[in-house]
């Protein structure tokens, strides 16, 4: 070909211009960055995924067309907002059916719904919705989010979760708008409040868009089995966890002797924990005339149980926190740090992390050598996890309740009730993080973000390098105890 000759376009093709290309190559920069982190450290890759949902949101609640009439809202109190909703916590700074436009509210309401399923998950499941087949990368991100032991399991687990949420979720807003509809709302009130609770309550988001929250509901027997109930359903269905609820559509709900060890530690611990809860909060606030001593004993027995389920995640409530005996606060207090089950819309240290520790000290009380749960022996590495997750719990629940006191000048007992419930991404309040400034809340955003992620999870995305040794120190036992 002769030098300085030009070389003819294809008919109809159009060279890319240069802004096109730097595009193009941003997108693939970024997507590499993606994979490499996806197979490098899922674990990093979901904090900045989260972190950056919830900056989305933020921006969103933030606008004016967020909030209702001239109401202006700080960035401060947007940013709490949106992480509140997104990690499923429920605390807020402003009143929620108050301050919010319809268009906020329903902002709140989808950052309930991606922060429940997880923000990976969500991604995980559009995706398969459209027909996509997940690759390596898809699955490790997912296996990650949802505390899946095997990859195998990932497409079977986000199947369950897709079905499972749209089940639920639509029954009980078809319940509770019913409920609703009885209680004298007009049919479009009705159907927003049952969408909203519904959502709310199986994500564990203790939200409310009614300013009184659902206290006017407790009046009569209709409202308690068509409203109050059902979310209390809601809220115990959404802390067993997807993976339990997999096990349970696959075996059968009745058939204990088929369930896996997670399936068996989660349901028994939790029947236990909402049982004790339960009887425990009744006695403690029987005769409190502040909350429930005036009520019927059919009544008090029905807040005990309302309670003791919302204590662990649901973060609803039918009375005054800040009213309550002290003893009762302590008891919230452990129940809320227990949480609910891995992979689940609960927080805390969860509960089969509670009960591996239990069943360990146990063991040690009888001199056996191996933790058993079961019939099945739990290796050790599940226990230094265990172990490594409540230690890092309290670690972080005492540093915040530090800072906190010092930054509030408040009681320990307000302060410390307000930071667990942050980390269990619980919801329930005695009103100090509303009173609180921007230091403080900035304390609880932070709180309420490690606590959704997870301890562990953050913990590995902070490592600086993750390699096996490949050699072993001599043995040498110190002095315990």
């Amino acid at each position: 070909m002769l030098q300085g000759a030009q070389v003819p376009q294809t008919l109809g093709a159009r060279v890319p211009s240069a802004e096109t290309t730097r595009v193009r190559g941003a997108l693939g920069a970024t997507r590499d960055l993606v994979d490499r982190l996806a197979q490098s450290s899922p674990a990093r890759l979901a904090v900045l995924v989260f972190a950056g949902v919830v900056v989305v949101f933020t921006l969103l609640l933030w606008l004016p067309a967020s909030s209702q009439g001239e109401r202006a809202t700080s960035f401060t109190d947007a940013l709490f907002t949106a992480t509140s909703a997104v990690t499923v916590t429920g605390l807020t700074v402003v009143p929620t059916a108050e301050h919010w436009s319809l268009t906020g509210q329903v902002i709140i309401l989808f950052a309930i719904q991606i922060g429940g399923l997880g923000t990976l998950t969500m991604t995980s499941i559009l995706a398969m919705a459209i027909g996509r087949q997940l690759g390596l990368r898809s699955k490790l991100i997912t296996q990650e989010a949802l505390n899946v032991g095997r990859l195998g399991e990932v497409g079977s687990l986000l199947r369950t979760v897709a079905i499972t949420s749209v089940v639920i979720e639509g029954t009980l807003a078809l319940i509770l708008t019913i409920g609703f509809l009885v209680a004298g709302e007009n049919p479009a009130t009705a159907l927003w409040h049952g969408v909203f609770y519904s959502i709310s309550a199986f994500n564990n988001g203790g939200f409310t868009p009614h300013s009184d929250g659902l206290v006017p509901y407790f009046d009569t027997a209709a409202h308690t089995w068509l409203i109050l109930f059902p979310i209390t359903l809601g809220v115990l269905l959404g802390s067993l966890g997807f993976p339990v609820i997999l096990v349970l559509r696959q075996v059968g709900w009745l058939k204990f002797s088929r369930w896996n060890l997670n399936t068996k530690l989660t349901v028994v611990t939790t029947f236990i924990l909402t049982f004790v809860g339960w009887v425990l909060w009744t006695a403690f606030e029987w005769n409190n005339s502040a909350t429930i001593q005036n009520e019927s004993a059919g009544h008090k027995i029905f807040q005990g149980f309302f309670a003791s389920t919302m204590m662990r995640s649901g973060g609803f409530n039918l009375v005054d926190m800040s009213q309550v005996e002290p003893v009762t606060l302590l008891l919230t207090d452990a129940l809320m740090f227990a949480g609910g089950a891995p992979a689940s819309t609960g927080g805390g240290i969860k509960v089969t992390t509670l009960a591996v520790v239990v069943l360990a000290i146990l063991a040690e009380a009888r001199g056996e050598r191996h933790v058993i749960a079961f019939h099945r022996t739990v290796p050790e590495s599940v226990l230094r996890i265990a172990i490594s997750v409540i230690a890092m719990g309290a670690t972080i629940v005492l540093v915040a309740s530090g800072l906190l006191l010092a930054i509030s000048g408040q009681p320990l007992d307000r302060v410390a009730f307000e930071v667990i419930s942050a980390y269990a991404t619980c919801g329930l309040s005695t009103g100090l993080s509303a009173e609180m400034g921007a230091a403080g809340k900035g304390v609880l955003v932070v709180v309420m973000l490690v606590g959704r992620i997870g301890t562990t999870t953050v913990a590995t995305a902070l490592a600086l390098r993750s390699r096996r040794r490949l050699y072993q120190y001599p043995e040498e036992r110190p002095i315990i105890g």
